[in-house]
């Protein structure tokens, strides 16, 4: 994960990190997108994880609970962080707690359009049992350390494999 700053170099290593999502996903090659007009396009193509980043490049804890109709309480709950860490600035920007809402924000960001949404994709992250991990939550393995895990297991099912 690059280390947010707020500097060019972030942006062209998230948009170089969002090409090769997209060549996964949908077979686009890396010399068919121009990065730096990928940084300029229209805020509504964005993925959903860029959505709630502020110009430092940390998540906007506030715009994500709003945004998801949660507390700030409800939503280090679903994050796996104790209630008050994020309504302390401080412990909010600490590289664990942005890590936390990172890894929840892409796993719910990988899943959204089949999902039917961010709002379902936040239900499915929060109550789907996942059968290749006994029954656990996505929010449950998050909580756990075991995001890698759980975006592994989405590459895998995106690519046609079975759970």
């Amino acid at each position: 994960m690059p280390n947010p700053g707020g500097s060019e170099r972030f942006y062209l290593e998230w948009a170089w990190h969002l090409a090769y999502i997209l060549h996964r996903k949908y077979g686009v090659e890396y010399g068919d997108i121009d990065m730096r007009q990928a940084l300029k396009a229209p805020a509504q193509n964005e993925p959903l994880i860029l959505s709630y980043m502020d110009r430092f490049g940390k998540i906007a804890i506030a715009q994500v609970a709003e945004g998801f109709g949660m507390s700030k309480g409800q939503l280090a709950e679903t994050a796996g962080l104790a209630r008050e860490t994020l309504y302390r600035t401080e412990r909010a920007r600490a590289g664990k707690a942005q890590g936390r809402l990172r890894e929840m924000l892409e796993i719910i960001s990988r899943v959204s359009d089949w999902a039917g949404g961010k709002e379902q994709a936040m239900a499915w992250y929060r109550a789907q049992p996942l059968p290749a991990f006994g029954g656990r939550t996505a929010e449950a393995l998050v909580k756990d350390g075991k995001a890698g895990a759980v975006r592994d297991y989405l590459d895998h099912m995106a690519v046609g494999g079975f759970a």
